[in-house]
């Protein structure tokens, strides 16, 4: 019974974003244990509040780092479906991100923080004093969860390289 409930879920959550969840499926298959255990992964991702742009800009950098292009599409697609302005979305994923606003100050924090660069400190800081530690707490699980997406994908066989994705009908090449 549990497996059939998974593989409905699957389904919906593919057919709503568009999403390949044939992994999820794989999963499934093997062990419902499993399947329901991915379940706790987005409680983590997903934290978008008290600033859901920096939670966009986390999960952005995060995902785009993991190198998965269907996986930064759903990003993409949640990302809008959450409000973000898709302006603010194909100017990070551009590599302009003095104009992304607090997207861009997400993207920041969390390629500084998935490299340990120096200016981690200050961007932390800067999320804390604009938006409070809540966020500060909602960029950090993103930028260490989202990337776990295409890690994992890739780890069962089903990862696939980055490649153009679309933000509102606008394609965008991803050089790596």
């Amino acid at each position: 019974m549990l497996k059939w409930i998974l593989h409905k879920a699957f389904t919906r959550f593919g057919t709503t974003y568009d999403y390949d969840t044939s992994y999820l499926h794989g999963i499934t298959d093997v062990s419902a244990g499993a399947a329901a255990r991915y379940l706790a992964l987005p409680l983590l991702s997903q934290m978008k509040q008290p600033a859901p742009e920096v939670w966009a800009g986390a999960a952005l950098a995060s995902t785009l780092e993991g190198d998965c292009g269907p996986c930064l599409q759903l990003i993409v697609n949640i990302a809008l479906e959450t409000g973000i302005d898709a302006d603010k979305i194909r100017a990070c994923l551009s590599g302009d991100l003095d104009t992304a606003g607090d997207v861009g100050l997400g993207f920041r924090f969390a390629r500084a923080a998935i490299e340990d660069d120096a200016t981690f400190a200050e961007l932390r800081d800067e999320i804390s004093a604009s938006h409070g530690d809540k966020a500060v707490i909602a960029a950090s699980y993103a930028t260490a969860t989202c990337r776990s997406y295409p890690v994992m994908k890739r780890g069962l066989g089903y990862g696939h390289a980055c490649r153009a994705v679309t933000v509102e009908g606008v394609e965008l090449a991803l050089g790596r």
